[in-house]
């Protein structure tokens, strides 16, 4: 082997070792920045008040309700499609008379 591929072949090594470990550290700290912050979030819903918890409930409680809802009308309308309705009586709520 010649001092030329040598030198290429440490090159290569070299290379592949620094990525490496720049990939580690970056995988590393973004997990530590993670786990930092959960911490953080936990302590923060510790130290809130009843009334704050209670807010907090009632606005996922909310937001949860209105994807209920969103989901029933489209279950209603797919419902409604299959029994025959156009696209647009189930918009409505008007089912297509047959005859």
């Amino acid at each position: 082997m010649s001092a030329a591929q040598q030198i290429k072949i440490r090159r290569i090594v070299w290379t592949g070792a620094i990525t490496a470990i720049t990939v580690v550290g970056a995988v590393t700290g973004a997990r530590l920045k993670a786990d930092r912050e959960e911490k953080q979030q936990v302590e923060k819903s510790r130290e809130a008040t009843v009334e704050q918890r209670i807010a907090v409930l009632e606005e996922q409680r909310g937001s949860l309700i209105a994807k209920k809802l969103d989901l029933e009308r489209k279950i209603k309308q797919v419902e409604m499609k299959a029994q025959g309705a156009t696209w647009e009586e189930s918009r409505q709520g008007v089912e297509r008379k047959r005859g």
